[in-house]
């Protein structure tokens, strides 16, 4: 099954348009934009499949974003996802920077009508590399302080599972404690760190899924 089809499958009519026909994306060579952006943002790697690059204009005294152009090796997931973001970026002459550093998944997520829950980890790409760029700004004009810039917390001590690694794992599709001692090993060392491990999993769950009926009381730790 080819890209077109699957979408045809699997996703809403919002998803098909913005898969079909990507708004502000770079079809060109990057050399101009990589000359003129005021920010530039860079997530993933090509490696495992997923990379995305997000360039940004800067109005330096109003901070508003003027103009955005992305270009990702993805999924129909990742370039429907971009595609609507740089339009919530841009529309009504353009978002201040603060406020277009807020942008989560669930924004995208909810204009977009939803996605298959395998393919939500490929919303945070668009997002991700937005922050990335904004950051990249105020490095560019000597504002270190206003750089915000998350740092991973290690949950388990063990085996250097970080609270990033968690918040993946439930993007990727993992809805109980047994899952993520599964995909991330976290937990399965000294296991002084399985209470914590547990509100961390159910908070990013009630942060992306909202709703979602996590029965962490179930799993075997």
């Amino acid at each position: 099954m080819n890209d077109e089809e699957m979408v045809n499958w699997l996703y809403s009519d919002v998803v098909k348009d913005h898969f079909m026909n990507p708004r502000n994306a770079l079809f060109e060579d990057t050399a101009t934009w990589d000359e003129i952006a005021d920010g530039i943002g860079t997530v993933g790697s090509p490696v495992c499949g997923d990379m995305m690059r997000v360039w940004i204009r800067v109005d330096p005294d109003a901070e508003r974003i003027t103009d955005l152009r992305w270009k990702t090796f993805g999924c129909a997931s990742a370039i429907a996802s971009t595609s609507m973001m740089s339009e919530l970026v841009l529309e009504g002459g353009g978002m201040a920077l603060e406020e277009a550093r807020k942008i989560t998944p669930k924004d995208i997520l909810a204009k977009l009508g939803g996605l298959p829950e395998r393919k939500i980890h490929c919303s945070v790409l668009g997002d991700k590399a937005l922050r990335a760029a904004i950051n990249d700004f105020f490095k560019r004009t000597g504002r270190d302080d206003r750089v915000d810039e998350s740092p991973a917390r290690i949950v388990c001590e063990c085996l250097q599972v970080t609270d990033h690694d968690i918040e993946e794992a439930v993007l990727e599709g993992v809805r109980d404690f047994e899952g993520l001692q599964y995909r991330t090993k976290a937990g399965t060392g000294c296991q002084k760190c399985h209470e914590d491990l547990k509100a961390m999993l159910a908070k990013y769950i009630a942060e992306h899924f909202p709703g979602y009926e996590i029965g962490v009381e179930n799993d075997k730790s």
